[in-house]
């Protein structure tokens, strides 16, 4: 064992590529151990404002899914993922110095505005990448098994991240798919 906690060990990986996330998502940063899998790999990261709820957000693209994560100053974790095959297009848009980037998911559309137009350009080029994968490539990789995602949650519920209420219920979901 290095020593080194997952957090430091995120922290590097975001610094080869090269990623300096401002203060304000310092929050999400400090999550990301908690919702990461253990060999789960960080391709891209970028932060920006959900157009909706009006929260800034960490948008993360990992080897295997893509990740929104959004630390609520009172409210808790809200954690959205989904795998690349579920991902039928990513665009940005760019005006001055900013971008917007939509990802249109099952039907659905995420915009999230405020990123930084060099990255956005760059993450989406990266999650095109994932999405342009044949299906057996994620098949390959591992999928959390159900004890692992059990153990996540304790994690989340034990850091305080989870209350007992909502640990209780995401376990009760977890359960079912046995």
């Amino acid at each position: 064992m290095s020593g080194k906690s997952r957090l430091d060990e995120i922290r590097e990986e975001l610094e080869k590529l090269d990623i300096n996330p401002t203060f304000f998502a310092r929050k999400e940063i400090r999550e990301l151990p908690n919702v990461l899998s253990e060999d789960e790999k960080i391709v891209y990261l970028v932060e920006g404002r959900n157009k909706i709820s009006n929260h800034h957000i960490l948008l993360v693209a990992t080897d295997r899914r893509l990740i929104f994560l959004d630390k609520e100053f009172l409210y808790g974790l809200k954690v959205e993922d989904y795998s690349y095959d579920k991902v039928t297009s990513i665009q940005y848009e760019t005006e001055f110095m900013l971008a917007s980037i939509d990802v249109h998911i099952s039907g659905n559309i995420v915009e999230i505005d405020g990123v930084g137009k060099y990255e956005a350009e760059l993450f989406c080029e990266r999650v095109r990448d994932f999405m342009s994968r044949p299906k057996e490539y994620f098949q390959n990789k591992p999928e959390p098994s159900v004890l692992d995602q059990l153990e996540q949650l304790g994690r989340l519920k034990d850091g305080g991240v989870l209350t007992e209420e909502e640990f209780n219920e995401q376990k009760k979901k977890l359960l079912k798919k046995l």
